[in-house]
C-alpha cells in the first residue's frame, strides 16, 4: 500500500489551487483530505504538542486518513539525541493522541548533526515498539552499513530523500518506507516541480517496494508555487 500527500497543508499560496480564494484556514485540512489520504504535520517535540490539535485533526479527516508527525524541532542541534528519554516520551504521547489517524513519526536530524550511533540507538530504544518511526539522516557520515543495520534492528525506517542537494539512497530498513520529496531544485529547498518522467520512475520504485511487501508513505515538500500539490496528485494518478 502507498500513501501519498504533502508536507503540511495550510499554505496561503495554495488558495486558488487546492482551496478557493478566501477559504477559511481552519477548514483547510478537511478540504485537503478530499484530495489526499495522508499528510505530514510539523510537531515541535521540544514541547508536548497540544492534545486539542490532534482531536481536531481526527474530526476533520475521514476514516483511513493517516497523519505523520515530522519532528520540526530537529534543527535544534541534535534534536532527540540530546535527551532521548524526554523526546521518546513526548513522541509516544503524540503518537497515542493520533489514535486511528496514526501514520508514522519522522525524527529529523539537522544536516550538521554527524553520525552518533550510540545516541540514536538510545533514542530508538526508548521509543515504544508500537511507534512507527522513520529517521531522516542528512549528514553524509550517517550513510554507512552500521547505521542501516542499527535502524533494521529497531525496525526503524531510513527516510529516503530526494532533492535539496541530499543523497537519494534507496535502502529500505523496515517494513514501512518513508519518502520525502523536497523538490528537484538542488539549490533551493522546497522548490521546483518534478517532471512527469521523474514521477513515473518514483511510481515504479514505489510499486516495486509494494511488491516486496513494503508499505510506503511519500510526502512532497516543494510547496512553493503549489508544486507539491500538483506532483502529489500526479503520483497518485500514476500509482493508480
Amino acid at each position: 500500500m502507498a500513501h501519498v500527500g504533502t508536507s503540511g497543508w495550510s499554505y496561503d499560496h495554495w488558495e486558488g489551487l487546492l482551496y478557493p480564494e478566501g477559504f477559511d484556514s481552519l477548514q483547510r485540512l478537511h478540504a485537503y483530505a478530499a484530495s489526499f489520504q495522508t499528510a505530514e504535520v510539523h510537531a515541535d517535540f521540544q514541547h508536548q504538542p497540544p492534545h486539542a490539535a490532534f482531536t481536531a485533526w481526527q474530526h476533520d479527516t475521514p476514516d483511513g486518513f493517516r497523519l505523520s508527525l515530522f519532528d520540526a524541532s530537529g534543527p535544534v542541534r541534535g534534536g532527540g539525541l540530546s535527551a532521548p528519554d524526554v523526546w521518546a516520551e513526548r513522541i509516544a504521547t503524540a503518537w497515542q493522541d493520533l489514535g486511528p489517524r496514526q501514520g508514522m513519526v519522522l525524527v529529523h536530524l539537522h544536516p550538521e548533526v554527524a553520525r552518533d550511533e550510540a545516541h540514536l540507538d538510545a533514542l530508538l530504544t526508548e521509543l515504544p515498539d508500537e511507534v512507527s518511526v522513520a529517521v531522516e539522516l542528512r549528514h553524509d557520515s550517517w550513510h554507512t552499513e552500521a547505521t542501516f543495520r542499527l535502524l533494521e534492528r529497531h525496525g526503524a525506517a531510513y527516510c529516503v530523500m530526494s532533492g535539496a542537494g541530499l543523497p537519494t539512497v534507496l535502502r529500505p530498513t523496515a517494513r514501512r518506507i518513508y519518502l520525502r520529496l523536497h523538490g528537484p531544485d538542488h539549490g533551493t529547498h522546497a522548490a521546483g516541480s518534478y517532471y512527469d518522467d521523474d514521477l513515473q520512475r518514483w511510481a515504479e520504485r514505489i510499486a516495486g517496494w509494494e511488491v516486496d511487501g513494503h508499505e510506503v508513505f511519500a510526502y512532497f515538500g516543494n510547496d512553493i508555487e503549489g508544486y507539491a500539490v500538483r506532483n502529489a496528485a500526479k503520483l497518485v494518478e500514476l500509482l493508480a
